[in-house]
């Protein structure tokens, strides 16, 4: 029995040492760990479906906690504001519709310069909005939803709407003690994400166990050169408008604080494909980039909602393809004219069930073409969704950090501080 006892002690005592290291290890050397072992067991051992299971109960958790996490930490922040930061919010909505709508013009010049015909499949038999009064119509609907409903349903637009409405009547009516409250139960909330992120390798684990075993190469087969399209206008506007962006604003090179954002943010969001799942990664990374709580808490939950470039680039090319196999030959103010409803249509895709594929038949009716054959271009876009989703996700994820950041760091700049990059 002793040497049984001493065996088990044993045993336990080099648990915790692994544990231990594995601690130290920086928590995106785990993800990549998680995520290459993920891919190995994916294509070595599909059968092993349980892995799966990791996937769902991180995404799952994320998508638990973001809606409560936003509602309280942006209440809490208004109510408990020092100052005023009105300006800072001013320009990142700013750059977040200029980075929008600057994709959706980038998705017109390469859906110019490299024209895509695909072969159009079966309608879904989702309902499309009939124009872009409707998007509006939902957003503003959405706004003024019941605030119960909108932190059960994940109703970004409503949960912001109420926690400004609720920090503000704090912030002139609550006593200090309250106040302290509601921070602490801020904090709280906070503390619960950390645990959560902790998790992401065996999340990310499961999450790409999933795509390697279930998703062939078909769909690069079928749908190749649109794939490239989109990826393409995609990756050009990560690495190359966006960090213009940065750059024209901070004046410095902007890549060390766009590449720490794709590889913090845009690399959970690529495998949760969810951006309401990546707010609590986007707050977690904001607060490690040293910026304002009370800037932050509001600007990101902000930017998943109008911060739509991958969403702004799938409709505007989609819908060119869509004219392009009609044989529709689209002159370049109309196509321009496109960016702008895409730029609209994305900002708004949250309130619209089925997000930016949805709205694709909202910008071929601009070319006088039928829902019937629009909604085929949607089908395609379901289909190659396991690489277009993911990747827009990312993007536009890892834009509303970038974005936030480059809002402050003007002030940080005026003020002499030294930015973390």
């Amino acid at each position: 029995m002793e040497i049984r006892y001493i065996r088990q002690r044993r045993n336990g005592g080099n648990m915790k040492k692994i544990m231990q290291q594995w601690n130290k290890l920086s928590l995106i050397i785990r993800i990549a760990i998680g995520l290459i072992l993920g891919a190995v067991l994916g294509a070595a051992l599909p059968q092993l479906t349980v892995l799966s299971v990791l996937g769902d109960v991180f995404v799952g958790a994320l998508k638990a906690i973001a809606p409560v996490l936003v509602f309280v930490l942006v209440m809490s922040s208004l109510a408990n504001a020092k100052g005023t930061i009105g300006k800072r919010f001013t320009r990142v909505v700013f750059l977040y519709i200029l980075s929008t709508c600057l994709a959706a013009f980038a998705a017109v010049i390469g859906s110019f310069a490299f024209p895509v015909v695909i072969q159009l499949t079966d309608a879904v038999e989702n309902t499309a909005p009939t124009g872009i009064w409707e998007v509006l119509s939902a957003l503003l609907n959405n706004m003024v939803a019941n605030p119960v409903n909108a932190i059960m349903n994940g109703n970004y637009v409503g949960i912001l709407t109420w926690a400004i409405i609720f920090g503000i009547a704090l912030r002139q009516l609550a006593t200090d003690a309250t106040k302290q409250i509601v921070k602490d139960f801020s904090d709280a909330v906070s503390r619960a994400v950390r645990w959560i992120i902790s998790c992401a390798p065996f999340g990310i684990l499961g999450l790409v166990f999933t795509n390697v075993s279930t998703n062939g190469l078909e769909i690069f087969s079928q749908y190749g050169k649109l794939l490239v399209l989109l990826v393409g206008c995609m990756l050009v506007v990560a690495f190359v408008i966006d960090p213009l962006i940065v750059a024209i604003c901070l004046h410095r090179n902007p890549y060390p604080l766009v590449f720490r954002c794709f590889k913090e943010s845009g690399l959970t969001a690529f495998f949760t494909r969810s951006s309401a799942a990546n707010i609590p990664i986007n707050m977690n990374l904001c607060e490690r980039l040293g910026l304002d709580k009370d800037f932050y808490s509001v600007s990101i939950p902000l930017g998943a909602t109008i911060n739509m470039d991958g969403a702004a680039i799938t409709i505007t090319v989609m819908a060119l393809t869509v004219a392009n196999t009609m044989g529709i030959t689209v002159d370049i103010p109309t196509a321009f004219f496109l960016a702008i409803i895409a730029t609209l249509g994305a900002c708004g895709a949250s309130g619209v069930a089925g997000g930016s594929l949805l709205l694709i038949p909202l910008a071929c009716s601009l070319f006088g073409i039928g829902n019937d054959i629009a909604m085929q271009a949607v089908a395609v876009g379901f289909i190659i969704g396991v690489v277009q989703d993911s990747l827009e996700t990312a993007i536009n994820s890892s834009g509303d950090v970038i974005f936030a950041a480059t809002a402050e760091f003007i002030d940080w700049k005026k003020e002499g501080r030294k930015l973390p990059f």
